[in-house]
């Protein structure tokens, strides 16, 4: 078995590249990608340069931590890009926008009307109809003041 694994040479790195880039497919997260590729360009670089497998292991290493500290950068930049990251907290995507009253604020207590739904307001005693700016939240209850 070994003589096999040592006359398939640099096709080593590229049959372990594929098959890590095939368990990505089953442990999804762009992980194990990085590695797969990295291995598929030592076997790659094999095929054009001869090199001993401590040198291929190396190149190994480093070309992997160069792949996934690219792939972290792209992604980094990707989420500083997107135009809305709290798309799925309704509350936070609230924070800074003006409503009227549709229940008057007694008590501390109150309500706004945002699209179709109805939400519970906290701030100073306000009569309906009054403007009031979204500062703040707890869970479902925002926090309202004068606008």
């Amino acid at each position: 078995m070994d003589a096999w694994l040592a006359s398939l040479g640099a096709w080593n790195w590229v049959i372990v590249g594929l098959v890590l880039l095939a368990l990505e497919l089953f442990a999804p997260g762009a992980f194990l990608m990085w590695f797969g590729l990295a291995a598929i360009a030592v076997g790659l670089l094999s095929l054009a340069v001869a090199m001993p497998w401590q040198l291929a292991a190396v190149v190994f290493v480093v070309l992997a931590v160069v792949f996934v500290m690219i792939a972290r950068r792209l992604a980094l930049r990707r989420a500083d890009a997107e135009d809305d990251l709290r798309l799925n907290d309704r509350a936070a995507r609230l924070l800074g926008r003006t409503f009227a009253l549709s229940e008057a604020i007694r008590e501390g207590q109150g309500r706004i009307r945002v699209d179709d739904s109805s939400w519970g307001v906290e701030g100073p005693d306000l009569p309906a109809g009054t403007l009031v700016r979204v500062v703040g939240h707890d869970g479902t209850r925002l926090k309202v003041i004068a606008a």
